[in-house]
């Protein structure tokens, strides 16, 4: 997932997109908590992925902010 991709989304869809992406890292913590996680390199996908999702939603509310 790319930044472009994002902003071209509305907040609502970023909202949802973040409770995805934490109820995703969630699963993942517990996975690897048991020994049953098979890539390790998705943890850091999904970290990255949550602070870009955050970003967005930031400026995005930044620009409301200003425009008011």
């Amino acid at each position: 997932m790319d930044a472009q991709e994002l902003k071209s989304k509305t907040p609502d869809q970023l909202k949802d997109q973040l409770v995805a992406l934490k109820k995703e890292a969630f699963n993942l913590r517990f996975q690897q908590a048991t020994g049953q996680l098979e890539n390790t390199a998705r943890m850091r996908a999904v970290r990255r992925d949550v602070a870009r999702v955050k970003t967005i939603l930031n400026q995005k509310a930044a620009e409301a902010a200003a425009s008011n």
